[in-house]
């Protein structure tokens, strides 16, 4: 149902990939309430996924860009200006990449130059992408920027290796340039804590079919989908939520704060 809570409004989707991605039912969702939109992705992202398909979807231009260099963001911003005819209302972050999990290196035995990458990419990332808006004064008064988190920044998950670490300096930039974006031009900024969701980038972290059924079994609602967190991204980036910011928002059914469940027990009693 659309009750066109984006119209007029124009925003950046980074990192819809295919049809799996939180990204890629986000811009879906936008675009169903009335929003303009520009896609964006790294370069061999472009090439692997299927974002032209997307585009045609929402009919939003592509325009790749490699988050750790600034020349390519200043260009994102500069044409998506271009494109929209004037500033930017919102942004949705949804950038992570692991090194050490690609390469199959245990937690206590992580490649510390991999370790940088994976923190300039998916953490470091946003902090680059707002200095690029602050720089340019791309986002408009009373904007709104979301990056997508996980709850391995708070508790233990071991399979879940560096992505933790990355995640919690995420959330942390999330709060410190949340301070300064809404002291200068009342932005918010805030990340979203979903649930597990089955997505390419998901499904290679080890175990995860059974992380997504546990995490089912310990939330009261269940897990929270992709179109569920999709819709919910919606929300903050409408007029609806303009004094939320700095904040890390859990949409993950009631996982976060359960200690444990009758199906967890019933399980573990079989």
């Amino acid at each position: 149902m659309s009750n066109q809570l984006l119209k007029g409004k124009k925003g950046i989707i980074f990192g819809a990939l295919d049809e799996k991605s939180i990204a890629w039912k986000t811009a879906l969702a936008c675009h169903a309430q009335g929003a303009e939109l520009v896609l964006s992705n790294a370069p061999v992202a472009l090439r692997m996924g299927e974002i032209n398909k997307l585009a045609e979807a929402v009919n939003a231009p592509v325009i790749g860009a490699d988050v750790v260099n600034m020349d390519d963001l200043k260009n994102l911003f500069t044409e998506s200006m271009k494109h929209f005819g004037g500033g930017i209302d919102f942004i949705l972050h949804s950038i992570g990449m692991s090194l050490n999990v690609r390469k199959n290196k245990h937690y206590t035995e992580i490649d510390y130059g991999f370790n940088q990458k994976t923190l300039d990419i998916s953490a470091m990332s946003l902090h680059r992408v707002l200095r690029t808006a602050w720089e340019l004064d791309a986002i408009n008064e009373g904007g709104s920027v979301v990056a997508l988190t996980y709850i391995a920044a708070q508790r233990v998950f071991p399979d879940y290796n560096e992505m933790a670490d990355a995640k919690a300096l995420l959330e942390s930039v999330t709060r410190s340039f949340g301070y300064h974006y809404g002291v200068k031009k009342k932005v918010r900024i805030n990340t979203v804590s979903q649930s597990p969701t089955r997505t390419t980038a998901g499904s290679g972290v080890k175990g995860f079919d059974g992380f997504v059924t546990y995490a089912e079994k310990m939330s009261p609602l269940g897990n929270a989908s992709g179109d569920d967190c999709a819709n919910y991204c919606v929300s903050l980036f409408s007029d609806l939520t303009k004094m939320v910011t700095m904040q890390n928002l859990f949409h993950d059914g009631g996982f976060s704060f359960t200690g444990v469940t009758n199906a967890v027990i019933e399980q573990m009693e079989k």
